[in-house]
């Protein structure tokens, strides 16, 4: 596995999908911080992209190593997975479903590195042909995975409980272990699992956290890492030896196949 290099000149780019944010009456586009620092954090460059048409989508990822789908407070569109809307209070961005979803199948036949993200994790089961739960506190035998409202950030995005890494895996190369404790702040969860995609750890209910690409982990880092989590690893990342383990996978991944497919000129 290449050890991501960090000078900025030989650093891979990584693709970062903004989310839609009214302020006022004005829309406007943006991505959080601490998954920027993330990417920095991983080795590579973030590439903020606000979002995309459908004959952008190939010119885009021929620019990019790697791609990052970052959490938000909005859901994927349930009409996505064959649904209605199961509580209308809770927000939803459909001009980013609109484009990340069919982004996702390119960045996989492609072999390009993913890293997702709750939200991202959500998406990328979707756009794969799976499903989810909109309310997985109401599911018979779930747990209530959300955050509560009021707490300090700090106590919403602090360590919740374990999942059981799963042997064999994508991260359990990464991460050596079998267990892990991870934070919790999602309402929507894995419902039905897409084909082709490997369950990498699972909560203690049972619910899915994290899975790979099954025929991306079957050929290492270099071009073929595809992973998703349902927590959220890039929160206080540079202090949390578990986050930093799979951010520099993500980051090696992109550099490999950076130079696999765009070699720096000579």
């Amino acid at each position: 596995m290449t050890i991501p290099d960090p000078s900025p000149r030989r650093r891979p780019t990584v693709l970062v999908p903004a989310c839609q944010r009214l302020l006022g009456p004005h829309p406007f586009l943006i991505a959080g911080k601490k998954y920027l620092d993330a990417v920095r954090l991983a080795g590579a460059l973030p590439l903020v992209v606000p979002w995309a048409e459908p004959d952008e989508l190939d010119a885009l990822l021929d620019l990019a190593d790697g791609v990052l789908l970052t959490g938000s407070p909005s859901n994927v569109h349930p009409a996505r997975f064959g649904e209605a809307v199961h509580d209308t209070t809770l927000p939803l961005d459909p001009q980013r479903d609109a484009w990340t979803l069919p982004l996702i199948p390119k960045v996989i036949a492609r072999g390009m590195p993913l890293l997702a993200i709750c939200r991202g994790f959500q998406e990328t089961n979707v756009a794969l042909g799976g499903s989810l739960h909109q309310a997985v506190q109401e599911v018979p035998g779930l747990h209530d995975h959300r955050a509560r409202d009021g707490d300090l950030v700090e106590v919403q995005y602090g360590l919740s409980h374990p999942v059981q890494v799963q042997p064999g895996g994508v991260l359990a190369r990464v991460l050596g272990t079998d267990a892990v404790q991870v934070n919790s702040v999602h309402g929507q969860g894995i419902h039905r699992l897409a084909d082709g995609l490997r369950v990498e750890a699972l909560a203690p209910d049972g619910l899915v956290e994290a899975f790979s690409v099954a025929q991306a982990a079957g050929s290492g880092f270099a071009g073929g890492f595809a992973l998703g989590v349902q927590w959220h690893p890039e929160w206080q990342a540079a202090d949390n030896p578990v986050s930093l383990a799979m951010l520099r996978a993500f980051g090696a991944a992109c550099q490999d196949y950076r130079d696999l497919h765009r070699p720096p000129s000579r």
